[in-house]
């Protein structure tokens, strides 16, 4: 993502990836993990995979930034050991780092994703710059003790929701689902993912919407498919979410066909 904003807001949402940005210009306000935090130029941000989270230019005058989006394998891939050997997922608890070297180091690995460079560079640099980011700023995982009930209930409400993206469900097919009562999934799954299952189960058809219109879907079939009651809704809740229309994103992930080929003159 490379994007300037002066009046679009996030809605609340998070990624299933590890996303680590850089404001160019600017500064951006958003709330995260339960504070207020203000990027300015120059400045790191650094999501967990899910971690909810919104956003809108400080003043005005807007801001402009890059953002990486990286999945958790990739990351643990990157981590690994000279064997082979993964260690547990970093923790970011700081959304906001002003580090100027990290910040190099990520426009640079943004850089090579958006311009023609090798596959060995390419990966050289993700390589460095995550592991400069959790020498930086993550935390040791906590040992994995297992899930609480909490997290149970908003497992079993959750796989609901994944198996049903259309389905218009009730807060009581959740309760049902989780074994308990609809005020209880309620309070286990915002508690366990920073968001009432309705802002989840939008953000999970927003990212099935996301594939389908890259795979060259039409949009109105799109929007059906993911539970939107038309077009024009799918595209005012996808703007919310991802800055820019269901058109503009079709566009920017559609590679042109190739021109037709040309035999070399000979002689």
């Amino acid at each position: 993502m490379y994007a300037h904003f002066e009046q679009h807001a996030y809605h609340r949402h998070s990624h299933e990836t590890y996303s680590f940005g850089v404001t160019e210009t600017g500064a951006q306000s958003f709330t995260c993990r339960g504070g207020a935090h203000t990027s300015a130029a120059g400045m790191v941000m650094a999501f967990n995979p899910e971690d909810p989270h919104d956003g809108h230019a400080t003043n005005p005058l807007g801001f402009t930034y890059r953002m990486v989006h990286i999945g958790p394998d990739l990351v643990a891939e990157a981590l690994a050991d000279a064997t082979g050997r993964r260690t547990g997922l970093p923790l970011f608890t700081t959304p906001v780092l002003d580090d100027p070297a990290l910040a190099a180091a990520l426009r640079a690995l943004h850089t090579s994703l958006l311009s023609p460079t090798t596959a060995l560079h390419r990966d050289e640099l993700l390589t460095a710059t995550i592991t400069h980011l959790v020498r930086r700023a993550a935390t040791t995982p906590l040992p994995d003790t297992g899930p609480t009930r909490s997290a149970r209930v908003a497992g079993e409400a959750r796989q609901l929701l994944h198996a049903h993206l259309t389905d218009d469900l009730t807060i009581d097919d959740l309760a049902r689902a989780a074994g308990t009562t609809r005020y209880a999934v309620y309070r286990a799954f915002r508690a366990e993912y920073g968001m009432p299952p309705s802002d989840y189960q939008r953000q999970l058809r927003l990212r099935t919407a996301r594939a389908l219109i890259a795979a060259g879907t039409p949009l109105a079939e799109v929007a059906t498919a993911t539970g939107f009651a038309d077009q024009s809704h799918l595209t005012r809740w996808f703007t919310r979410y991802f800055g820019l229309t269901p058109g503009a994103y079709r566009q920017a992930t559609t590679t042109p066909p190739p021109g037709p080929s040309v035999p070399p003159r000979t002689g």
